[in-house]
């Protein structure tokens, strides 16, 4: 390791990271090669909790200096857990610290994109609430956009807003692609779900609003469409409020206002609309929904982010021109090994980011055999907590203070 590498990994661990600890595992990879003309070089990695360590590490690219952070989680230790991170609705933001700090995770990073702004939309309430979908604690929280309505940058050829990181009951990190199978059954028939606390619903749909939703405006959900997240917003909606099973309310627009335990509101759009209109006061509504997976075994927890790494090798398309600051899930070990990764937006010092495919080729580089790419630029958040249980922020966010966001990846282990 050379002196500046020890330098800057003193800086952003001293105060999780004691001497007599860091000795014990004095050890770091030494420069590596990622390509031609860079260089990779890792702090001594220190551990942070049983089954958990940290790491800095720096990457020389000929247009500047990569800074990132590295934690390492062995998912296969009795003591650690990893689960999503969440505020109180699907339809909010909050910081990743704070999230963090709330439920005593021991470290933490930004999860999915999410709907940042409406510019396209005036007058629609932004929800700030996920592209993907989410698994907390094993419930099913929410389901994907379509994919034309995703924030973010481009999915390569392949992806869906339906892929996660998953973490299984299995004590197992996995990539997956999770997608809604519901329905809404009535006396006129029954019809298929198409959202679950989703900012926007795919044409002619109908999608399920509850309690997990929050207060914010359900407008957004009928607004553009599945192919042009900008284009204007449907008039042809419909909205039924179903409480304990039974229509109590309907409505020719989305509503707003905090959904009550028990209750589910249907928005529909198009043909979803027209199904929703024939409803009655009165009338009885059953209503099922379950996110099911591609690979077998029950999710614990899942993020939203597509596949930038799998089995070793970068995935075909990924994009090559937009460089900014970057966050990261890869899994190692068959699994058994969680890579969570933030890259440093600190200014000057000839500092850069990577584009999606340099990503691809760094997680390799550090370990991983799988991949995904989470929401970065301003969002891009490492925290972990200090020797005195307090989370910090290792990374320095691009926006100069931390960005709130839609969701995070905890890490829980016993001290």
């Amino acid at each position: 390791m050379t002196a500046g590498a020890v330098a800057w990994g003193v800086l952003v661990g001293g105060t999780v990271a004691g001497t007599a600890r860091a000795a014990a595992v004095d050890r770091a990879a030494a420069p590596t090669p990622v390509t031609r003309g860079t260089h990779l070089s890792r702090t001594a990695p220190v551990r942070l909790a049983p089954g958990v360590t940290y790491s800095g590490f720096r990457l020389a690219l000929p247009r500047g200096t990569v800074r990132g952070h590295l934690l390492t989680v062995d998912l296969s230790h009795a003591e650690v857990s990893v689960d999503l991170l969440h505020p109180t609705a699907a339809a909010a933001r909050a910081p990743v610290s704070e999230l963090a700090g709330d439920e005593e995770a021991v470290a933490a990073v930004n999860g999915d994109f999410f709907n940042i702004s409406e510019a396209q939309h005036p007058g629609v309430a932004v929800t700030g609430s996920s592209v993907g979908p989410e698994i907390s604690s094993g419930r099913a929280l929410k389901g994907a956009v379509p994919d034309g309505q995703r924030f973010g940058p481009p999915l390569p050829p392949g992806a869906r807003t339906e892929d996660v990181l998953g973490i299984g009951y299995d004590h197992r990190a996995r990539l997956d692609r999770l997608a809604l199978r519901g329905t809404v059954h009535s006396a006129a028939g029954s019809w298929p779900l198409r959202g679950l606390n989703q900012y926007a619903l795919p044409q002619g749909g109908i999608g399920a609003y509850t309690a997990r939703w929050g207060g914010v405006s359900r407008e957004r959900a009928v607004c553009g469409t599945d192919t042009d997240r900008g284009a204007g917003c449907d008039p042809a909606t419909a909205e039924v409020t179903v409480r304990h099973g039974r229509v109590v309310k309907t409505a020719r627009r989305p509503g707003a206002g905090t959904i009550a335990p028990g209750t589910v509101v249907l928005v529909g759009r198009e043909g979803g609309a027209r199904r929703l209109r024939a409803l009655h006061l009165g009338e009885r509504v059953r209503i099922s929904h379950r996110l099911v997976g591609r690979s077998p075994g029950r999710l614990r927890c899942a993020v939203g982010g597509f596949p930038v790494l799998r089995d070793g090798h970068p995935v075909a398309g990924l994009d090559t021109t937009a460089v900014t600051m970057r966050t990261s899930a890869g899994i190692a070990h068959h699994g058994r090994t969680l890579l969570l990764m933030a890259l440093d937006g600190e200014k000057g010092q000839h500092q850069t980011g990577l584009t999606v495919r340099e990503l691809a080729g760094l997680m390799a580089r550090l370990g991983a055999r799988d991949a995904t790419d989470l929401d970065g630029g301003g969002s891009s958040t490492f925290v972990t907590e200090d020797r005195y249980g307090e989370v910090r922020v290792r990374n320095h966010p691009t926006d100069g203070k931390e960005r709130p966001v839609a969701n995070a990846l905890g890490v829980f282990s016993l001290r």
